[in-house]
């Protein structure tokens, strides 16, 4: 099975992210306020709330979640092991499903890890 092109959905994902900013700026601007404020360090440190969002888009099944979040996990200093054991909650969480999703995951992280 070939691998998803990771860097092209992140690609693609920002592009349409941006042409609805400018389409629905209010809308967008209280979601990057609401995201910027859900994921700032607190008790929970920014990489930990990545790897909440990258098990949380596992389980909803999000390509678009996957490689946002496997990249922002990433850029918060997670490691592939801590990506693996975010994996392995998912599945607890989300049964047979998240393990597929859980796979591919694992393939943003590695082809977004850079």
């Amino acid at each position: 099975m070939a691998s998803k092109d990771w860097f092209g959905i992140l690609t693609r994902l920002k592009l349409r992210m941006s042409e609805l900013a400018g389409d629905s700026p209010r809308v967008m601007n209280s979601f990057r306020a609401l995201a910027q404020n859900a994921t700032e360090p607190g008790e929970l440190d920014a990489k930990t709330k990545e790897l909440i969002a990258l098990a949380i888009g596992i389980a909803a099944r999000c390509d678009g979640c996957l490689a946002y979040h496997a990249k922002a996990a990433f850029d918060q200093g997670a490691t592939r092991q801590e990506v693996i054991e975010t994996i392995g909650v998912a599945v607890y969480m989300g049964g047979g499903p998240s393990m597929i999703y859980g796979a591919e995951a694992l393939e943003a992280f590695d082809s977004l890890s850079v």
